[in-house]
């Protein structure tokens, strides 16, 4: 009919069609993106074959060469340690290879060691590993009474800063031991804190220390022994001498203290008489006693103990 629309031809009608394109620009970002991605993996895969490679090339040439193995262990020290006990403190065996020994390892294992004040540990190519050692010098010694029956009393011995350190065992020593006595004792103190290779923190004992420095640069360590220092009364040190002698000393000033048992002592020789006792911890009006009997010879000058230690003591 007329009033009928006409179909029109389908080819020729516009549609709208969704069209999602990337834009020139995003596609060369991703085009980057990816070439970025396959460079890094390269480089980390370059870089990881150079490692397994270095790492290879290490283990042939040096850590697994036998051309770098241990033949000498030189040790060195300036005290009475064995040179094999050394050694075996070290952990380091011949056939070692040189270049793979921790030397921070041999050094911290030398210096727990309470005997050892320090240690130094370095290589010598080809062949030789060099250790060098100082030891610290007892100057006092403490006995600590056993809690258990029976059991014999336990031994310390200090140096000079105060460490505390256990005597060596016979087979541990380059040297014999000194004979007994040879370090003054220290009594009265309290002993609950004393813990080998570690530094004591008691007044009294550091007190006690300190006058056997002073005593050791004094005229009268050549004419009197340290045998006793009784450390109980609070500021006050008492010591009893191998001449006999009690000398009480306050615990500062100790040099001019002994300057003035060196005046009392020369006082008694210009009369053959020796000090009984000798309060020099009073300032005025010295409180002194000569011994009793017969009077006693000039004494004479006696030879200073040597130390097996080879330091340089100022």
């Amino acid at each position: 009919m007329w009033f009928q629309r006409k179909a029109k031809n389908r080819a020729f009608t516009r549609r709208h069609v969704l069209d999602v394109k990337l834009r020139s620009s995003e596609t060369r970002r991703a085009r980057v993106t990816t070439l970025a991605i396959s460079v890094s993996l390269g480089v980390v895969f370059a870089l990881y074959l150079l490692w397994r490679s270095g790492d290879w090339a290490l283990n042939a040439l040096i850590y697994d060469n036998k051309g770098f193995a241990v033949q000498q262990i030189d040790v060195q020290t300036d005290g009475v340690i064995a040179p094999d006990q050394l050694r075996s403190w070290a952990g380091v065996k011949v056939d070692h290879n040189l270049f793979a020994l921790d030397l921070a390892r041999i050094k911290r294992d030398l210096e727990l060691a309470p005997a050892i004040q320090s240690a130094a540990v370095e290589r010598v190519l080809p062949h030789t590993l060099k250790i060098r050692v100082t030891e610290r010098e007892p100057v006092a010694q403490i006995v600590v009474p056993s809690l258990r029956a029976g059991e014999k009393p336990l031994l310390y011995l200090l140096d000079a800063e105060g460490v505390v350190m256990l005597p060596l065992a016979l087979i541990q020593r380059a040297v014999p031991p000194p004979p007994g006595g040879q370090y003054p004792l220290i009594t009265g103190a309290n002993t609950t804190e004393l813990l080998p290779g570690r530094a004591t923190e008691s007044a009294p004992i550091l007190a006690a220390l300190r006058l056997i420095a002073a005593f050791d640069h004094s005229p009268m360590a050549v004419l009197a022994d340290l045998h006793r220092i009784d450390v109980s009364a609070p500021e006050i040190l008492q010591v009893a001498t191998g001449q006999q002698n009690e000398i009480t000393f306050r615990a500062a000033a100790l040099d001019r203290q002994l300057q003035r048992w060196r005046l009392v002592h020369e006082k008694g020789q210009q009369q053959s008489r020796q000090i009984a006792s000798l309060d020099l911890s009073v300032a005025d009006h010295v409180p002194l006693r000569w011994q009793e009997g017969t009077a006693a010879p000039p004494a004479a000058p006696k030879l200073k103990k040597t130390s097996p230690y080879r330091k340089k003591h100022v």
